[in-house]
């Protein structure tokens, strides 16, 4: 890693965040390398579709990835008698192989456990999959955020409570501040940030400062406005509530981002600290195919033998079983129809040339027809049907 770096981003959403990310990822690593950051993670949302394209084009960059994935986690489930309430994200990074499992593990349980729902985890299945991932805890839109903008401390407390003792030493309470023009900061990160902070010094829990990247400069704003909107069924000049990012959410350099944070210099350093944490790149490989049988040619034999036996028991026969058994290997039999087919298809392009003068049309028709007709007549007898 390069010397003294001052900021890595841990949370980028690339187009493979599906109509809401619009970082390309193939011109992610030169942004980082023009920003002078020696390694960057993709976190996008609810998939890990781009692991190895973003660990191949990193590493050749010279920029290490960090592989991540940012995971809607249950956080606090409605009674029986109510609506489902909607699921916060959590964001999750592979600091080794194992978490890299691990990580695809709960991409798998995200789809599997939902019961047809949206895309979520249970904290049981965090706790289960947690060794070798690092946890952020999803900055002011996460479940702890969302908890503390409710006034819900107690219940802040006691999820963080259980994500320190499922991710240990691995826990990072995520901050992210993306003021207006003004200086005023959004709603949700004005609520939660003092109460992630105190909790935050109250357990001896590192911060961490995240920009939540969703479009590589603020010029692009506008148009991934839009894109949320096609996401959404809704429209950009809409009154009524819908999703709004600000075009803060831009990748920002480590000097910006130094400026937001010069208050917490310790929530810089460490998204350093995770950078150097993280060291595991998703590798290819070849094909692993399953093994049906010890012998599988054996094997097949044997089912095409019973398949067979099933056919003849329901359709009338041409010949007697036993001479069903002994027709020639299906390999010869190919090779017969392909040298067939490949002489009668010499046959035709020769009459269709043949065909040229505009004098002789009709009777280049009459023979380009008979010659077709002897084609699949040869054909149908060289095939045995």
């Amino acid at each position: 890693m390069r010397e003294n770096p001052k900021f890595i981003h841990l949370r980028v959403h690339s187009e493979y965040s599906l109509l809401e990310g619009a970082v390309r990822l193939k011109k992610l690593p030169d942004l980082a390398v023009s920003m002078g950051m020696p390694a960057i993670a993709v976190t996008d949302t609810n998939n890990m579709f781009c692991a190895l394209e973003f660990s191949e084009a990193a590493s050749k960059a010279g920029i290490q990835p960090i592989i991540g994935c940012q995971v809607d986690m249950v956080y606090d489930p409605a009674p029986v008698t109510e609506k489902p309430r909607a699921p916060a994200a959590l964001v999750l990074l592979a600091q080794n192989e194992r978490g890299y499992e691990n990580l695809m593990a709960l991409n798998s349980c995200l789809y599997l456990d939902s019961d047809g729902a949206l895309p979520q985890v249970q904290m049981a299945r965090l706790a289960a999959h947690a060794e070798g991932v690092i946890c952020l805890t999803g900055g002011p839109n996460g479940p702890l955020g969302k908890l503390l903008q409710n006034g819900q401390t107690f219940k802040a407390q006691a999820l963080l409570e259980g994500l320190a003792q499922a991710f240990g030493d691995r826990l990072y309470l995520e901050l992210q501040r993306h003021p207006s023009e003004d200086g005023r900061m959004p709603e949700a990160e004005r609520l939660s940030e003092r109460g992630l902070v105190e909790m935050a010094y109250a357990m001896e829990l590192p911060l961490v400062a995240t920009n939540d990247v969703y479009f590589p400069k603020p010029e692009i704003y506008e148009a991934h406005d839009a894109l949320i909107c096609i996401a959404e069924g809704s429209y950009v000049d809409q009154q009524g509530p819908r999703r709004r990012l600000t075009p803060k959410h831009y990748l920002k350099s480590p000097a910006e981002m130094a400026v937001l944070f010069a208050d917490l210099p310790e929530a810089l350093d460490n998204t350093v600290e995770i950078a150097r944490r993280c060291a595991f790149k998703a590798y290819k490989r070849d094909p692993i195919l399953p093994k049906f049988a010890d012998d599988e040619v054996e094997e097949l034999r044997r089912k095409s033998n019973e398949g067979l036996a099933r056919r003849l028991a329901v359709i009338p026969h041409a010949v007697s079983c036993e001479d069903y058994q002994k027709a020639p290997p299906i390999s010869s039999e190919l090779k017969k129809c392909s040298k067939s087919l490949s002489t009668s298809s010499t046959r035709l392009i020769l009459v269709a040339r043949s065909s040229a003068a505009p004098s002789t049309t009709c009777n280049n028709s009459v023979a380009l027809a008979a010659s077709s007709k002897v084609a699949r007549n040869a054909s149908t007898k060289r095939c045995g049907k």
